[in-house]
């Protein structure tokens, strides 16, 4: 069978109503899951599997890279409009999303978000079509050596991301990593710091502790102001067109888009990374790198132009190692093997010779519905711009009510709404006190990772330091982190000594 035949059979597959109708209505139910507080793209594509038991393999695919992939842009909306983060991979560049709402530009910043995605995913797809086996070789050298040293580079962007006071981000990392060592000892087996309390033994679950400590600290700060004897100015109306402007941010920033399309694919094909970590890392990269960094968490479109790249590429980028290897990339490519294997389809090497059809129609639902996202988008926006005409005092009851019914549902039992509700006093009392919080979420994302890697490296290297720069890949990314957290010290001791200059008695 020859090229022309295989894309023939592929776009007869794809390009039937019922594939595409499903593809629409997963695309509109993403974007409903995404908005909502706490309900992540995983969560979305769990929620479908029930459904494509009756489906064919094509519209089954088709349900969930739709869902998946508007799921992850929709989560920017209420970052934006409540500073709420929809999902996890939206908690990087909420603060900026948020500021620029507050400034008037409300349009400007889920306009970039949105055009931003389609270009970011798009990227990923083509190089999930492009290079999908040679990346996935690439991510499949990857051992617990390179994982520990991509975890802890991941860690130091928590310094770049935070704010001006290293200290303080240091020190908001430190509580993250703190609480993800609650549970289980990866090694041992053996209950830490769970207090006696069975529920803790699985940890501090990441999604209630997000919704607590922007949602609910967020929540607390509107309680306070409506006691207030002057209220707060109202976040300012945005009727016009959505995409005026955003033009110009993509003409300005075409190499943060290159950078983060790039950075997001790659970071996606490596197992267990996904779109969270990519848009972290992206942010950093974009901060580290600006010619403006002191306007990066103050309503900069800068990050939000390299993370919304990042995490839609990753979305194609997660894809490459669970097409070619059977590897899942990430939570929501674990969810396609399953129903790949529920089709009789094996996903591997062999899949790209048997059914070659099959991966080229999948190739193309990924264009069909990044395309998609941007109608659905589109509309998502204009309908979630009508929370801005709701009165706080209505407002803050129903957004409570969606952190505990989003806490609720990712534990499935009252203590997830308990989690949310510590951690969101202790994120607000932090954040009184100028403390950020971005950094206790990257902790909590990449401390399981981090000491699981290490341990399990120091297990196999039978406690050899030296062994973690044995491997030329681990030995680049540790160079890079030692490299950073040099920087990182040099410059702090420069400041210290421009203050004590400027203190000192002439």
């Amino acid at each position: 069978m020859n090229f022309a035949d295989v894309l023939f059979q592929a776009a007869a597959l794809v390009f039937e109503p019922r594939v595409l109708i499903t593809a629409l209505l997963a695309g509109a139910f993403g974007m409903f899951v995404g908005a909502m507080p706490g309900l992540t793209a995983t969560m979305a594509t769990a929620l479908l599997v029930p459904m494509t038991f009756f489906m064919e393999p094509i519209p089954a695919l088709a349900a969930i890279v739709s869902a998946s992939g508007m799921a992850i842009f929709a989560g920017d909306i209420p970052g934006a409009l409540l500073r709420i983060p929809g999902t996890p991979a939206s908690a990087a560049y909420v603060e900026d999303s948020y500021r620029l709402s507050m400034k008037g530009k409300l349009n400007l910043a889920l306009g970039t978000n949105l055009l931003v995605s389609c270009i970011g995913g798009l990227f990923g797809v083509a190089v999930l079509i492009a290079a999908a086996p040679l990346l996935a070789e690439f991510a499949l050298r990857f051992t617990s050596y390179e994982y520990f040293w991509l975890a802890a580079l991941g860690l130091s962007c928590a310094i770049f991301i935070a704010s001006a006071d290293p200290l303080k981000a240091g020190i908001a990392l430190l509580i993250g990593l703190a609480l993800a060592t609650v549970g289980l000892d990866p090694t041992t087996g053996v209950p830490r710091f769970t207090l006696g309390q069975v529920d803790l033994m699985a940890g501090v679950e990441f999604i209630p502790a997000m919704i607590g400590l922007f949602a609910l600290a967020e929540v607390l700060r509107g309680v306070i102001r409506l006691n207030r004897s002057i209220p707060p100015a109202p976040m300012p109306r945005n009727d016009g067109p959505l995409f005026r402007g955003v033009g110009g941010v993509i003409r300005h920033h075409p190499k943060n888009i290159a950078r983060g399309s790039l950075m997001g694919t790659l970071i996606g094909a490596l197992p267990g990374a996904g779109a969270d970590i990519a848009a972290w890392m992206a942010y950093a990269v974009s901060k580290r790198s600006s010619k403006t960094p002191e306007k990066y968490g103050e309503g900069h479109v800068e990050g939000l132009v390299d993370a919304s790249a990042a995490n839609n590429a990753a979305v194609g980028g997660a894809w490459i190692p669970a097409l070619v290897f059977g590897i899942p990339g990430d939570s929501v490519t674990a969810i396609v093997i399953g129903v790949l294997y529920m089709k009789g389809l094996n996903p591997g090497p062999t899949v790209f010779i048997q059914n070659p059809q099959l991966i080229y129609a999948v190739f193309m639902i990924f264009i069909l519905t990044t395309l998609m996202m941007v109608p659905l988008g589109w509309a998502a926006v204009k309908a979630a711009r009508q929370v801005l005409r709701v009165p706080p005092r209505v407002l803050l009851p129903i957004v409570l009510s969606f952190c505990i019914v989003g806490s609720f549902a990712m534990t499935n039992s009252v203590f997830g709404i308990v989690i949310m509700l510590a951690i969101g006093l202790l994120g607000w009392l932090l954040e009184e006190n100028g403390f950020p919080v971005a950094p206790i979420i990257l902790g909590l994302v990449l401390g399981p990772m981090f000491e699981r890697m290490f341990m399990t490296s120091m297990i196999k290297s039978g406690g050899e330091l030296g062994a973690f720069f044995d491997r030329p890949i681990a030995a680049a990314l540790g160079i890079c982190v030692l490299l950073i957290w040099s920087l990182a010290l040099m410059g702090a001791l420069r400041r210290l000594r421009t203050r004590r200059a400027s203190v000192r008695p002439t």
